[in-house]
């Protein structure tokens, strides 16, 4: 039987390999080549967009370029979801490297929220962590913790520091 810390570790640490790869019908200046990055599990897209917008704006015209979202096999991929979350949902059985579909344009506003900035994503990240603490342990180690601390564990998850 696998011991928790195994599960824990993996969970924690997993990486999932991962191509980026712009939408056919987005207008480009040339050929976009695709962009490879071992995504951690434990992280949001959002948190790795800068990186790939940054690819992509390489062959595009400025004036296509408005807001970023990803979908996979016909569906967006919700940001305030963990990515490890959103492969296990809808890529676990598929081969490697998950190949997820970059748009620049026609934002799915049925089915996607906007993300207008990195403090969303933080202060949905700790909502995350002060729901999960309640349940799990009636809200003590959150609690416990100074701003400081909540900083410090938000800089880790978004610097990929674990």
């Amino acid at each position: 039987m696998t011991d928790d810390k195994d599960v824990l570790r993996d969970v924690w640490f997993g990486r999932i390999p991962t191509c980026f790869t712009l939408c056919q019908d987005e207008i480009t200046e040339r050929e976009a080549e695709p962009y490879y990055l071992l995504l951690p599990r434990v992280s949001y897209l959002t948190l790795v967009t800068d990186k790939v917008k940054k690819h992509f704006q390489k062959v595009m015209r400025q004036e296509d370029i408005s807001e970023i979202w990803f979908e996979y096999e016909g569906i967006p991929l919700k940001w305030h979801y963990p990515i490890g979350l959103l492969f296990d949902l809808l890529a676990s059985s598929s081969p490697l490297p998950w190949n997820i579909t970059v748009h620049f344009k026609s934002f799915p506003e049925k089915d996607l929220l906007h993300c207008p900035s990195k403090d969303v994503i933080e202060a949905h990240f700790m909502s995350c962590m002060k729901e999960a603490d309640a349940l799990k342990h009636k809200s003590q180690v959150i609690n416990e913790m100074q701003k400081k601390d909540h900083k410090q564990l938000w800089m880790g998850l978004q610097n990929d520091n674990n």
